[in-house]
């Protein structure tokens, strides 16, 4: 039985939390009168009351709209999961039913993962007319920054960097594979390294410089020739249809690309690391059962290319 401190939640309008959420989710106090059915007028008073109420700023203006404040972000990681609970209670309902809900998911990944996993997440919410996903660029670097400011609901990247304060969970396997146009490049496969060596490179790279195929030639006295870079893998993968050039990208990807765009695979001529791709949250998430069905989702786009019905 948890104690209810009835003098305390007299002061608190619990209505107020509602607002707060609707900010949270649109960043701007336009939008969240919109999507509340107020006038803008009574949102930004709402908002007034909050910032008394907590005594911190919550949220502050920018060009585009408003960014919550640190405090805003923890508190954000209480209440929504603790507003669904209460949805629940008074309808009676299930606290979140995907067939019903009215929610969007941001989920952050690089551009590789996305190619593989959001067609499969969209079969398996066409039907779900008020489930929306958004996707946010990410790397394993930047994709636990973006989930400890709420800007992500979950992350899926490569051995992401993660702390203390979040879970995780394994989705799959995967390595690098070499990518190329046969009708420009009329190569033997599996690559030979003086192949791979002779013909020019596109370097797919966050900061355009040198990535990890770089690092192993150097280790072994040797360099390739790149061309060009870029910070996309399916622009690569583009580029490589009218392009005579070798491009080495993620496995799930260089599959994807090859099979849509005509374009031609071989193993890397020398040894690279395989890697687990894993998804990953923060931890005052876990026991919210909105998150809980994304999560499953998620692990179910990854386990099988198949649009399987989930269980709400």
């Amino acid at each position: 039985m948890i104690d209810i401190y009835e003098a305390e939640f007299r002061k608190a309008d619990l209505n107020l939390l509602v607002v707060f959420a609707a900010l949270m989710r649109e960043r701007s106090v336009t939008r969240a009168a919109a999507a509340l059915h107020l006038s803008q007028g009574a949102a930004s008073a709402a908002l007034g009351r909050l910032r008394g109420l907590f005594d911190d700023e919550l949220f502050t203006r920018t060009r585009t709209g408003v960014e919550p404040t640190p405090r805003a972000v923890e508190l954000a990681r209480r209440i929504e999961p603790a507003l669904g609970l209460i949805h629940g209670a008074v309808t009676d309902r299930d606290p979140f039913d995907p067939a019903t809900a009215r929610r969007t998911f941001t989920l952050g990944m690089s551009d590789d993962l996305e190619a593989v996993l959001l067609p499969r997440l969209l079969a398996t919410t066409a039907q779900l007319p008020g489930i929306r996903l958004a996707v946010r660029q990410s790397s394993r670097n930047t994709v636990a920054g973006l989930i400890d400011r709420a800007e992500v609901d979950l992350g899926v990247a490569a051995a992401p960097a993660h702390g203390a304060d979040h879970r995780g969970q394994d989705l799959f396997d995967s390595g690098y594979t070499c990518l190329f146009n046969p009708r420009l490049l009329p190569l033997a496969t599996p690559l030979t390294l003086d192949d791979y060596l002779t013909h020019p490179h596109l370097l797919i790279s966050y900061d355009g410089r040198r990535g990890i195929v770089d690092d192993l030639l150097e280790a072994r006295g040797l360099d390739r020739r790149v061309i060009a870079s870029t910070t996309h893998f399916a622009g690569a993968a583009l580029q490589l249809t009218t392009l005579p050039a070798l491009a080495t990208l993620p496995t799930h990807a260089a599959t994807l690309h090859a099979d849509t765009l005509g374009l031609t695979t071989s193993p890397p001529p020398l040894p690279m690391p395989a890697y687990t791709v894993r998804s990953i949250w923060h931890s005052t998430v876990t026991d919210d059962p909105a998150h809980g069905w994304l999560r499953r989702l998620v692990h179910e786009a990854a386990r099988t290319g198949d649009s399987a019905e989930l269980p709400g």
